[in-house]
């Protein structure tokens, strides 16, 4: 008996990127299987749907088809995601991005690692092609985060941009919460729910999706603020999890509280001299910190290099001002519910 695998794409105004992922999902090898492709419009303003139906004509077979939902309102990618996957036909339902590119057997790759029965989730990687400076730290730090999910056999994690999951499995555990109104951590929502409910999750690097990071460090910087702020209130609902998962190194925990006590220490030494010292003793701490980072770099460039250990504080300074921002929501009783219906 084939295979066969639904995979769902969210998309809104995704003119600009929507041909080249269609035509990666178009072009992959090494899956013998049935492939139906869902895209979930959530109402673009742009010729997104216009360039899907070409795709759609052209290409729908008997054994590749492709599928266009339309939501009747934006209601965000956890909302599209949900549609797609509940209307989805396959045994699996992947899951990539309007803006992805799936290398040549991103799709074959997903689904090896269900050949093991206990498996309920895949998680994939990230690459780009990208030559600035702000993308290539991007990647690198997703390097960083990979080789730490490698010490696993089962990880706790597994992000929308390259996500397999057995279609009932996802179905049973509810999906992503659509209380997130932006794409930003109602994957790592349901990576928790999944973990907490005793599923396997299991990351597999050779599963990649090409992606345009951010290319300039304010792009990058104002991400991770996002990132942060939005990660506590997942922390909220899964609090063991602010002490350890198998994805966010120790290190960047310790990094954002060096550069608290390094920015506070420099203030209070406007009255109390003293406090340099502990200003100094942080700012080696971070340093040896960042070049630990370094050495442990896989892409290249001189320049990521020597920029690194300044980028490396920006991201804890700006992640710990997410932190701080956050406070007052997490102090209500329907935090993430109370806000979505004002944002």
């Amino acid at each position: 008996m084939q295979t066969s695998v639904t995979v769902v794409i969210p998309a809104y105004n995704a003119t600009a990127t929507i041909d080249a992922c269609m035509e990666s999902l178009v072009e992959q090898q090494g899956f013998a299987g049935n492939v139906e492709v869902v895209v979930v419009d959530d109402c673009s303003t742009d010729e997104t749907v216009k360039r899907l139906e070409y795709w759609r004509e052209e290409l729908s077979g008997e054994r590749f088809w492709i599928r266009i939902l339309r939501q009747e309102k934006n209601q965000g990618p956890a909302a599209a995601r949900n549609r797609g996957a509940q209307e989805a036909d396959g045994d699996f339902v992947l899951f990539t991005d309007a803006d992805c590119v799936a290398d040549s057997h991103w799709l074959a790759e997903m689904i090896r690692p269900f050949k093991e029965p206990g498996v309920s989730a895949v998680k994939g990687a990230y690459k780009t092609r990208q030559k600035e400076l702000a993308a290539r730290f991007a990647q690198a730090e997703f390097e960083d985060r990979y080789r730490l999910l490698d010490r696993f056999r089962y990880v706790d994690v597994v992000f929308s941009y390259s996500a397999g999951f057995r279609t009932r499995v996802f179905r049973d555990i509810g999906g992503y919460d659509p209380a997130f109104p932006v794409a930003d951590n109602e994957d790592t929502d349901l990576s928790y729910r999944l973990a907490t409910a005793g599923h396997r999750i299991v990351f597999n690097r050779k599963a990649i999706v090409y992606h345009h990071h951010p290319d300039t460090l304010g792009w990058y910087l104002r991400k991770k603020y996002s990132r942060a702020y939005w990660r506590m209130l997942v922390y909220k609902r899964y609090p063991e999890k602010a002490i350890a998962d198998t994805y966010t190194p120790q290190v960047l925990k310790l990094e954002i509280l060096l550069a608290g006590v390094l920015l506070l220490s420099l203030v209070l030494s406007l009255w109390i001299p003293g406090s340099l010292w502990v200003s100094a003793v942080a700012a080696i701490a971070l340093l040896v910190l960042s070049l630990s980072f370094v050495v442990k770099l896989e892409v290249p460039g001189w320049d990521l290099k020597l920029a690194a250990p300044f980028i490396l504080f920006a991201r804890a300074v700006v992640m710990g001002a997410g932190l701080v921002a956050v406070i007052p929501r997490l102090l209500r009783k329907d935090s993430l519910q109370a806000q979505t219906t004002s944002d």
